[in-house]
């Protein structure tokens, strides 16, 4: 109460480099606003495209709004002489829904033939659609926006129009080319890259992949969330330094760092391609390569005393999860379900490399950063060095610690700079292929991502 809507508009932009969704809200905060008079044209929008609203046919199934050019131009763009009007031509264009009814704009625009070089054209209609297309401008922006910012799928979007599943599909995919992936801007601003591998397809022979590039700079900075990039086919080594050599070189000395996981060939491509850049390896990869270290040795110590995986009341099998838990987190009882496990002498192996693991935990979890550094580098030295006898999935841990000693410890001196949000993101592409049932061809997923 007390607040009138003057205009509404939500229109995707770009902004330091990301593309953002905003929705500009023009009110009047006065206490006695002032009415005008109900206008069909204002309210179904056709003000930026051209149109006059001029009547309209409302059913259960559709609206229909009659409607003629607002400035017809009846002169001949040959010779410039007045044209005489021949016909009257309708077109039907599906529009932004209203009320979520599937809306249809009947144009009525003249022909003119020209009474001095016989030239013949029609009222000119580029202002409220683009060629060969069957949807208004403002219908087309609105599904835009519902597909990218609302998580419409396709098929909610050509059911608020009023078409086809094919036709939405073009015609969302193709706004969406031109106003999103083919901006030249799109790349500017990128400070710290995230690359990761992505599954695509499931299929009988083999899973498919793809490499996903993520922009980090915001999530560094604290001013904003992770955003996609690129997606390249295959996950190697070759695939992400091609892409790096593509790039340009200016933009290439602007990269300052990147974020991976311990897939080895993303460390060597960033390496050659991006000298100058710190490689980080993510928190999550290196507790997880510990979290797997404990899970090896407590399988192994299982079958060694058991002979066989473990069973619901085998000791070891009842703590797989809170072993895995960290420490400062675990409850009371937890805890002394971990003091009655390492009572048992033949259990002293996982208690080893879970203090590890535990270790590893506590310095990423340190307050100050130098603290934690300090923390994860006595460890990793530690480790590497001094491992006893007996523990292989210690060792080989310890010598994976060593061997990215560099990139782990970078994380300590570029916080914020994880690949956590390029994870985050996976997830969303996850959710993506689950609402369209999967994607068979790779061009359109990675427009649609």
């Amino acid at each position: 109460p007390g607040h009138v809507a003057e205009h509404e508009k939500v229109e995707v932009f770009q902004k330091n480099g990301s593309y953002h969704t905003s929705h500009f809200r023009k009110t009047s905060t006065l206490l006695n606003p002032t009415f005008t008079a109900p206008n069909l044209t204002t309210f179904t929008n056709l003000d930026g495209l051209g149109l006059t609203a001029i009547g309209q046919h409302l059913s259960a199934a559709k609206a229909e709004i009659l409607c003629h050019v607002t400035n017809p131009n009846p002169w001949c763009q040959t010779c410039g002489a007045a044209g005489i009007p021949r016909d009257t031509v309708t077109r039907r264009l599906a529009h932004e829904p209203l009320g979520w009814r599937p809306t249809v704009l009947v144009i009525k625009h003249r022909r003119y033939r020209c009474a001095n070089c016989q030239r013949v054209w029609r009222e000119e209609l580029s202002q409220a659609v683009a060629p060969r297309q069957k949807i208004s401008r403002t219908g087309l922006r609105w599904a835009l926006v519902g597909l990218v910012c609302h998580h419409l799928s396709v098929s909610r979007i050509a059911e608020g129009l009023g078409v086809t599943w094919n036709t939405a599909n073009e015609a969302v995919l193709a706004e969406g080319q031109r106003l999103l992936i083919d901006d030249p801007t799109r790349f500017d601003g990128v400070k710290v890259l995230g690359v990761d591998e992505h599954v695509w397809r499931h299929t009988r022979t083999g899973d498919k992949y793809v490499t996903v590039i993520v922009d980090l700079t915001a999530v560094r900075d604290g001013t904003g969330t992770a955003r996609l990039l690129d997606m390249v086919p295959g996950r190697s080594k070759a695939v992400f330094k091609t892409w790096l050599a593509d790039q340009e070189e200016q933009w290439k000395q602007g990269i300052e760092v990147v974020a991976m996981d311990g897939f080895t060939g993303f460390k060597t491509a960033a390496v050659e391609e991006l000298p100058h850049a710190v490689e980080v390896l993510d928190p999550f990869h290196v507790v997880k390569l510990g979290s797997e270290a404990l899970d090896q040795t407590r399988q192994r110590i299982q079958r060694e005393q058991h002979g066989r995986r473990g069973r619901k009341d085998d000791p070891l099998y009842k703590c797989r999860r809170t072993l895995t838990t960290g420490l400062s987190l675990a409850t009371e009882k937890q805890k002394t379900k971990l003091e009655d496990l390492f009572k048992e002498p033949e259990y002293e192996p996982v208690q080893l490399v879970w203090s590890v693991y535990q270790k590893m935990v506590d310095a990423y979890r340190q307050p100050k950063p130098e603290v934690g550094r300090w923390a994860l580098e006595q460890l990793i030295n530690e480790v590497g060095t001094k491992v006893p006898k007996g523990l292989p999935e210690l060792k080989k841990l310890g010598g994976t610690l060593r061997r990215r000693k560099t990139d782990i410890l970078a994380y300590f001196d570029h916080i914020g700079s994880s690949n956590g949000p390029t994870e985050a993101l996976n997830g969303r592409l996850e959710h993506l292929r689950g609402i369209a049932l999967g994607f068979k061809n790779l061009a359109r997923y990675i427009a649609r991502s």
